[in-house]
């Protein structure tokens, strides 16, 4: 996989954050560039196994208020499985792809 540059990793964000949007999951951004406190909390919060073999993990890494969910690479995983609210460590709503997915699980 190639290194991210600063437009894929913006193109990411806006990725996570349009999709939230969208499916009306309340979230909130947390700027990393220009807040250090924010940027320290990421990078000690991405646990061992989720972080790269060299220098710091990069956003977008999502986070369920303290519980890790995973990086961009994970969310897109899961969005093309129609699996993203189990990935946040949501319900899903009734009606969605993913809720019907389950129903048919059971």
């Amino acid at each position: 996989m190639e290194p991210l540059n600063g437009i894929s990793i913006k193109k990411q964000q806006q990725d996570v954050i349009g999709f939230m949007a969208v499916n009306k999951i309340e979230f909130e951004e947390c700027d990393i560039a220009a807040n250090e406190d924010n940027r320290k909390w990421m990078r000690e919060n991405v646990p061992e196994n989720s972080r790269p073999a060299t220098g710091n993990p990069l956003p977008p890494q999502i986070f369920n208020e303290e519980r890790y969910c995973g990086n961009y690479e994970a969310f897109f995983d899961a969005r093309e499985d129609n699996n993203v609210y189990a990935f946040l460590g949501l319900t899903a709503p009734p009606g969605s792809k993913e809720a019907e997915a389950q129903a048919k699980q059971q």
